[in-house]
């Protein structure tokens, strides 16, 4: 399963977030939870990097498939829709394969 935990402050703002496992809903190489939200996350981090002028700090782990970015200095405009997005996906995506499979958390910090 995929854990993903979506980090918000006190006004639900997004300033964070970290996804980690593998969706087993088929195979290594044929799993389209595991594409999907691979591509949003790393979609999302990019953009923010191509696209923004906001600093962020970003772990990653192949071998355990995680991925964890947080922001330091805050989140600006432009970042934060772009959170807000990879979010609606992600979101999008549980509904429609359900629990079994990714599992979204949201903590307030």
């Amino acid at each position: 399963m995929i854990q993903v935990e979506i980090i918000r402050d006190a006004s639900k703002a997004y300033v964070g977030f970290s996804i980690k496992g593998h969706a087993g809903y088929a195979e290594h190489g044929q799993d389209i939870i595991c594409a999907a939200v691979s591509v949003l996350a790393q979609n999302t981090v990019n953009s923010i990097e191509q696209f923004t002028d906001d600093t962020f700090s970003g772990e990653i782990d192949e071998k355990t498939g995680s991925l964890a970015v947080s922001f330091p200095h805050g989140v600006g405009k432009d970042s934060r829709l772009l959170l807000n997005s990879m979010v609606l996906g992600l979101t999008s995506i549980a509904e429609e394969y359900g629990k079994k499979y990714i599992k979204i958390r949201f903590r307030e910090v």
